[in-house]
């Protein structure tokens, strides 16, 4: 099933602000963070994804000010990146023309979203 990107980045949206809110009362977003490793035998495709998933949790693992404009906006860079990152992987190596552009069109929409987001910062 193919879910349109707006509708895509609304449901990502709302898991970053329910994790948000978990990591604020459970405990501070950088104890939240789980790295990934990378299993002996990875293809290069597994390991790119690795690398998005692991770069994406240390750029959303930073300290809450209470300013819930920054605190979503900053989450929602590393967020939007890690998309950004998993969508090249897919353009290097995936091979199904209409996921390949989707990913294409993730990179479009998102990529200004973290300029917008970086200016508001």
């Amino acid at each position: 099933m193919r879910l349109p990107i707006p509708l895509t980045s609304a449901i990502a949206g709302l898991l970053f602000g329910a994790t948000a809110m978990l990591a604020e009362t459970a405990a501070p977003a950088q104890d939240m963070m789980m790295m990934m490793t990378v299993p002996d035998g990875a293809s290069e495709a597994t390991r790119g994804f690795i690398a998005a998933m692991n770069k994406m949790s240390m750029a959303m693992g930073t300290e809450f000010t209470g300013n819930a404009d920054r605190d979503f906006l900053t989450g929602m860079i590393g967020h939007h990146q890690g998309a950004v990152d998993a969508a090249k992987v897919v353009l290097a190596f995936g091979t199904d023309p209409e996921v390949k552009a989707f990913a294409a069109q993730v990179i479009a929409v998102q990529e200004p979203e973290i300029k917008w987001m970086q200016d508001w910062l």
